[in-house]
């Protein structure tokens, strides 16, 4: 059954291989989904990892508006995970790319395989500074108060055509 398209807000980040080479690629990957246009991405930004391994990730969230239903999206997004040599040998492992559904409209889901809005968004700065320069309606200045000693720093721009304004 078709629905109406929602704006989905995606985490995106990588931290194994060329990780703007991997971002920039996601983001041309989501745009071919079926039933989606990625209308923004954030500044790409640089952190630590949190509660994971290895070397510094970077991290972007990505603004799509899809016709695709949530289970249908967290599986399109795990493709491009899986085409990008994304591997999972244990928890928190180094990653080519991991894209996390952060929120799907208003919805309020939990299943299995899928919580949204995620769980944890709100307690990692590397979600909460790029989700507030691309929907500041979103985040709470005490959230951000919370993180604040999360090591984080803005790498580059918004990729082009995805910047403010939308592409």
């Amino acid at each position: 059954m078709a629905q109406t398209a929602v704006d989905a807000y995606v985490a995106m980040g990588a931290n194994l291989g060329d990780p703007v080479a991997q971002l920039r690629q996601a983001l041309r990957a989501m745009a071919q989904l079926p039933a989606t246009t990625v209308l923004r991405c954030s500044s790409f930004y640089a952190s630590a990892p949190h509660e994971a391994s290895g070397p510094e990730f970077v991290n972007a969230v990505a603004q799509l508006r899809t016709a695709l239903e949530p289970q249908a999206l967290l599986t399109a997004l795990q493709n491009v995970e899986n085409t990008a040599g994304r591997e999972r040998p244990y928890p928190n492992a180094p990653r080519t790319l991991d894209l996390d559904v952060l929120f799907y409209g208003d919805q309020v889901l939990q299943t299995p395989t899928l919580i949204v809005p995620h769980p944890r968004w709100a307690t990692r700065a590397f979600v909460l500074l790029p989700l507030n320069e691309i929907c500041p309606q979103r985040v709470r200045s005490e959230q951000l108060q919370a993180v604040r000693d999360q090591p984080i720093r803005r790498l580059l721009p918004p990729p082009e055509g995805w910047g403010e304004g939308g592409g």
